[in-house]
């Protein structure tokens, strides 16, 4: 589930909250308890690990990029 991040256009309060991706967007400010929250655009941080398409389909050598990765890697 992905963190969305609000921001308040009545006090400022900024919040971020853990969220389903079909779930409505909330609307109630915590702190001052109008109507006036809004969802932020903001930068998203994930990484792909394990054996996925990066690891295993374009690589061209048998380095790996995982930390402490430690074994072999696959080769197709």
């Amino acid at each position: 589930m992905p963190i969305y991040e609000y921001q308040c256009s009545s006090c400022g309060a900024t919040l971020e909250k853990l969220q389903r991706m079909n779930a409505e967007p909330l609307k109630e400010c915590p702190e001052c308890h109008k109507d006036t929250l809004t969802r932020v655009v903001s930068a998203s941080g994930f990484r792909l690990s394990g054996d996925g398409w990066y690891e295993t389909d374009f690589k061209t050598s048998n380095k790996r990029n995982l930390a402490g990765g430690g074994g072999s890697s696959a080769n197709s």
